[in-house]
């Protein structure tokens, strides 16, 4: 899946190669540190590397946005089930438009629908994910860090919230 966003630059959306690992590690390192300063994120690259080999073996696709050649986000979702598990953005590229551009790209993977869970404290990611039309449908386990979760989805056709 390539193409071309509406928004500045140069961008391209492209399933992960194998060489765009250390970068999309770096990456969810980078964004997750930014959003909880509290948890050491390093010590979790392995765990993260190993989940993401789990993910794809079990049919998910991650698509990354290259901005003028350099990784600015990803994001990971099942075509089939429609489950999104990690989206990602560089903290460089906050705001840039990269995560609207990520959310469309994965619901081009799963046009039936797209659920997911965030951390209920994350405020700028459920923020981020009602302006995109999901809606909260309930709560979600503890998240490996222990917080709380709610579940959200996107629904074609839904009524996007203003």
């Amino acid at each position: 899946m390539t193409g071309r966003t509406a928004c500045e630059g140069e961008r391209r959306i492209a399933p992960r190669a194998q060489g765009d690992t250390p970068a999309l590690l770096d990456l969810w390192v980078a964004a997750w540190r930014q959003t909880y300063d509290d948890i050491d994120f390093d010590a979790r690259r392995e765990w993260f590397a190993a989940r993401l080999e789990e993910l794809e073996a079990a049919g998910a696709c991650t698509l990354c946005l290259s901005d003028r050649g350099a990784l600015a986000g990803f994001v990971v979702i099942h075509p089939l089930t429609g489950w999104l598990d990690q989206l990602c953005v560089h903290p460089d590229h906050f705001g840039a438009g990269v995560a609207p551009a990520l959310i469309a790209a994965a619901r081009q993977a799963s046009p039936s629908g797209v659920r997911l869970d965030v951390n209920e404290d994350n405020s700028r990611a459920v923020r981020f994910y009602e302006r995109e039309g999901f809606v909260k449908i309930g709560v979600g386990p503890f998240s490996r860090s222990g917080r709380k979760t709610i579940v959200l989805e996107w629904e074609p056709g839904a009524k996007r919230s203003a």
